[in-house]
């Protein structure tokens, strides 16, 4: 297979997965937002942080196929989030503050995760990585 087509699968395969993260976040920031009733931006923070442990795990095994130490693999994806966190959580309140709906702004800040994260995991954290664990032999 060349570069080329590997690059769109594993794109393919970042997109599945992040949809897939989304619904968990949707899901449980819908939960904690209308059942538990908290407010929007600690919603948006828990439902975040349970949607890139599902998101890292699946990304780091079967899209980037990685055999990056993985605790510094998290460090590195834990530096992105501390920037991302911070000012999604900021914007959040922000919008919701003059009075945007709430799942428009989950949507947005959705989006620019998705692609942002995309950028970063390709090119920081699994750079000179990629395609480099071995799968499990049946002997």
């Amino acid at each position: 297979m060349s570069e080329k087509s590997k690059e769109w699968l594993r794109t393919l395969k970042f997109t599945l997965f992040s949809v897939s993260a989304g619904v968990i976040q949707i899901g449980s920031f819908t939960a904690l937002y209308e059942v538990c009733h908290l407010e929007e931006w600690v919603a948006h923070l828990i439902s975040l942080v349970l949607s890139v442990v599902w998101n890292f795990t699946l990304n780091r095994k079967f899209t980037f196929h990685s055999a990056a130490n993985v605790p510094i693999a998290m460090l590195k994806v834990a530096g992105y989030y501390a920037v991302f966190t911070p000012l999604s959580a900021w914007w959040t309140a922000a919008l919701a503050g003059i009075g945007w709906n709430a799942y428009l702004i989950e949507a947005i800040n959705m989006l620019s995760n998705f692609v942002t994260e995309y950028l970063f995991q390709r090119f920081v954290v699994f750079r000179g990585n990629i395609d480099t664990a071995e799968e499990k032999k049946d002997v």
